[in-house]
């Protein structure tokens, strides 16, 4: 009998603290809807002393990456609504004047990039354009097909595309898989590929790439520096998400054979050694789904700002503990990362969200958008400490 009343106590306790666990979910669930419907929602975000965020557009559904053009029109994709938004600001108040979609029905067009007049579209297995499109955003013309020619895989299909230095056009192809060899069989599996603006010319520039939904040119050196996915079911810690630098063709950054730089994959890490690969230069949080980063090149934040790089987190979606959902920065001297650090976060209550970074993109003006596909917004971050700069 007395075992029996212990059983039952220890049955007792568990749902007492099941109990305790439910009520502390609903509480954290209400506290992320006050921050999503309330009217001063944003001031659940978190950020730097002197900084200040606001609303630049609201109800762009699954606002995705962001490009803008010479023009101050800026371009949005998406990746579930199948949309591409123009949001032009033609009375420079620093808020979208409208929401224009330009296109609709598109195979997860997430990335957009903006060159000569012409607006590029990624799906997933090609890239289109749309030409003269600001002079017709109310009536888009029929789109021109660049290139067709990537995998129509849609795990990790979705792609994020931009110009580069070189007037090339580089576009990413993701492992179509949490984790699989599939270099040899298709050499364009995890890798970011480039091409001209035309299509032609189609390559690849750098290897072993799980998932990169966000890259930039560093505005000193002229080298890319890109974000990668880690991959799922090595444990909540295991592995890190990664910074890496590409400062030249060819290198290969370790997946699925190695990942973070140091850690054997438990299916492929025998047939290849870590030291092989080119290390990350910042390991970043573990399935925080680290996505668009860019550095930062306006003259309104403080000075220890400049050149720095801006990662948005999208947040884990299988983690015990959720993290990420969040704008991180990264730190550099002398073209090295040195440290990791949360910039702007609050977008995460507890184990509830009510918002998802994707994109960062430095305004002419200093400020710093960033696109939450999951609140349908796009956020303007500033500084008010000081005076306005422009980017030189």
């Amino acid at each position: 009998m007395a075992g029996k009343g212990a059983f039952l106590g220890i049955l007792r306790l568990i749902g007492f603290i099941i109990l305790i666990f439910a009520v502390y979910a609903i509480i954290q669930n209400m506290q992320a809807q006050e921050c999503a419907e309330g009217e001063s929602g944003l001031d659940c975000i978190e950020l730097p002393p002197g900084f200040s965020i606001d609303y630049y557009a609201e109800n762009v559904d699954n606002a995705r990456s962001m490009t803008l053009s010479p023009n101050g029109t800026l371009f949005v994709g998406s990746r579930n609504a199948g949309n591409v938004y123009a949001l032009p600001d033609r009375d420079r108040d620093n808020r979208a004047d409208e929401l224009v979609v330009i296109a609709e029905g598109l195979d997860m067009p997430n990335g957009v990039a903006f060159k000569n007049g012409s607006l590029y579209v990624a799906e997933i297995s090609r890239v289109i354009r749309y030409d003269d499109i600001e002079n017709r955003l109310e009536d888009p013309p029929e789109p021109v097909v660049v290139n067709d020619s990537f995998p129509s895989d849609t795990s990790h299909g979705w792609k994020y595309i931009k110009f580069g230095p070189d007037g090339k056009l580089y576009v990413p192809v993701g492992a179509p898989c949490n984790v699989c060899n599939r270099e040899e069989e298709d050499e364009r599996y995890a890798t970011i590929m480039r091409m001209e603006a035309n299509g032609s010319g189609l390559e690849v520039f750098a290897r072993g790439i799980r998932n990169s939904v966000g890259f930039a040119w560093h505005p000193e050196t002229g080298e890319l520096w890109f974000t990668d996915n880690g991959r799922d079911w090595m444990g909540d810690d295991l592995p890190p998400d990664e910074l890496n630098r590409a400062p030249e063709q060819g290198l290969h950054f370790g997946f699925p054979f190695c990942h973070g730089g140091d850690i054997p994959d438990p299916e492929f890490g025998e047939l290849r050694d870590c030291e092989e690969f080119t290390p990350p230069e910042m390991k970043l949080g573990p399935h925080v789904a680290a996505l668009g980063m860019t550095f930062y090149t306006g003259t309104m934040f403080p000075e220890e700002y400049r050149n720095q790089t801006f990662i948005a987190e999208h947040g884990s979606w299988n983690r015990k503990v959720p993290i990420g959902y969040r704008v991180t920065l990264v730190r550099l001297e002398n073209g090295t990362a040195v440290s990791y650090e949360p910039f702007a976060e609050g977008w995460l209550q507890g184990f509830s969200s009510w918002g998802r970074p994707v994109d960062v993109l430095v305004m002419p003006d200093g400020t710093l958008l960033v696109s939450d596909d999951k609140n349908d917004a796009i956020y303007r971050i500033s500084y008010v400490g000081s005076g306005a700069g422009i980017i030189e």
